[in-house]
């Protein structure tokens, strides 16, 4: 435990954008997991899944939740999977 006022204070502003952040995280999986599974199922709705997780792709991104490589290598993956389906 810090001993320092302004430490103390530090901890409790990281917790807080860590908890932030692993939300903002878990909401992008659950995106990535609808659009893959509306590729598999071959829903008319694909397209629309599949861009709503690639927006959702870059806002992470943009707030700097996740790199930009990782970014793109998501929206790639997504990309490839729709493309195979047609």
């Amino acid at each position: 435990m810090p001993n320092i006022k302004s430490a103390e204070k530090r901890v409790l502003v990281t917790k807080t954008k860590a908890m932030k952040n692993k939300m903002v995280k878990s909401n992008l999986k659950t995106y990535i997991k609808k659009a893959e599974a509306a590729i598999e199922a071959n829903d008319a709705n694909k397209t629309d899944a599949v861009r709503l997780a690639i927006k959702k792709i870059d806002q992470c991104c943009a707030k700097g939740i996740i790199a930009k490589n990782t970014a793109a290598r998501r929206k790639s993956a997504l990309a490839l999977k729709l493309n195979k389906v047609g």
